[in-house]
């Protein structure tokens, strides 16, 4: 399949950000790593294997940027506070440096986002927080409350990055229009925590869909089985 690699100098981080880009046409997928990987970890892991098909028959071109999680969430030697500004950074990289350019070069107006583990926190927090943006949100046993990370600390920043909070809260009507993906293991550590989301969007009447793979974990294997899936539920 088609493979790039992609470096610049970012204006909202101040530094070299990287990224691959599979696929040479289809529908965006911004596909994020899990806690403090790189944009290579999905390669790496075989998530983009199992999904070639889509890839190579160009129904999705995926990209998939780097972390900054060491900079920002799971940073210890940095106060809470300055975790959350350093992840709005990164937020707005996505908003003003890679959204642009995938609907330069597919397009689309809206992109899907996907993540396992804490890329799925990823993709859920940039998708509930810019939904006119987002027409597809696939979360693998993603997580929902970043609170964890603040150590007790709470502000502006860590309310509008942290889904659990913010997302009763938003009236979005397009929060309304968006394909929505709770992906969880039967055996996950983040389980609880996609059943207490999905009640969320119960409440709201959010429509979506809390998958619950039976005999599975929080691994790779049940997101290798996850994303092909979920990719198949796409509409163009």
């Amino acid at each position: 399949m088609t493979e790039n690699y992609y470096k610049w100098q970012s204006p909202s981080l101040g530094r070299e950000f990287e990224m691959l880009v599979f696929g040479h046409a289809g529908y965006p997928l911004i596909l994020f790593p899990t806690s403090m990987g790189r944009y290579y970890e999905n390669k790496d892991r075989g998530l983009i294997e199992s999904v070639a098909w889509f890839v190579q028959n160009g129904r999705v071109r995926i990209y998939c940027p780097d972390s900054i999680d060491a900079s920002s969430w799971f940073n210890r030697h940095i106060h809470p506070s300055e975790r959350a500004r350093n992840h709005a950074l990164y937020d707005g990289l996505l908003m003003d440096e890679l959204l642009p350019r995938i609907r330069q070069e597919t397009g689309h107006e809206r992109v899907a986002v996907g993540g396992c583990s804490f890329g799925g926190y990823h993709a859920a927090n940039f998708a509930f927080r810019h939904p006119e943006s987002v027409a597809y949100l696939f979360s693998l046993s993603g997580l929902f409350d970043i609170r964890a990370r603040a150590e007790g600390h709470y502000d502006d920043n860590i309310y509008y990055h942290n889904p659990m909070d913010f997302v009763p809260d938003n009236s979005h009507p397009d929060l309304w229009r968006m394909g929505i993906v709770l992906g969880a293991a039967e055996h996950d550590i983040s389980r609880a925590q996609n059943e207490q989301f999905s009640g969320i969007l119960q409440q709201k009447n959010i429509q979506h869909w809390l998958d619950v793979r039976p005999n599975s974990h929080h691994d790779w294997p049940a997101w290798k089985e996850m994303l092909p899936h979920y990719l198949s539920l796409l509409k163009h």
